[in-house]
């Protein structure tokens, strides 16, 4: 089950007891939103793209849509997010549960600057259930991120 994993992932630091398990589904912004009784913009969705022949992950706030342009400008090449079997096969994850922890060797993570608003955020943990409360550092140490990017819209307050 991947929410072990995630949380054999976060045991190094001693925060496995940090993930949260719902009896709800979690399996989309407005779900992990009610779930968790926050904002649905405080969710940090996890999308998957294919750059270049390898699994990409953008983390992005939950009110963030991506911009074609920025993506483009950013990666080189037209957004093409990945089918549900695509995301499976190259993060170890199922849609509704994608997370950037402990991902499938090769996975490059970015984060989204729609993120650093918010003093925390509310990542998935592996399953269509699960999340963790992490504050913004604690997202970019713990998901290896490659970078920040900036390749969304409509978030800006």
């Amino acid at each position: 089950m991947s929410i072990e994993k995630v949380k054999e992932y976060f045991r190094q630091w001693n925060m496995e007891d940090r993930v949260l398990e719902f009896d709800v589904s979690s399996a989309t912004v407005d779900l992990a939103a009610k779930a968790l009784n926050c904002e649905p913009k405080r969710i940090a969705k996890s999308l998957a793209f294919m750059v270049d022949g390898k699994c990409v992950l953008v983390v992005a706030a939950g009110d963030a849509k991506v911009d074609n342009s920025k993506y483009k400008s950013q990666f080189g090449t037209k957004a093409r997010m990945l089918s549900p079997e695509e995301v499976l096969e190259y993060t170890g994850f199922a849609v509704g549960g994608v997370c950037p922890f402990g991902v499938k060797e090769g996975v490059r993570v970015y984060l989204d600057v729609s993120l650093k608003r918010f003093k925390t955020v509310f990542p998935a943990c592996g399953s269509s259930n699960s999340a963790i409360e992490l504050t913004i550092d604690e997202l970019e140490r713990y998901s290896n991120a490659v970078s920040w990017v900036d390749v969304c819209k409509n978030w800006e307050e």
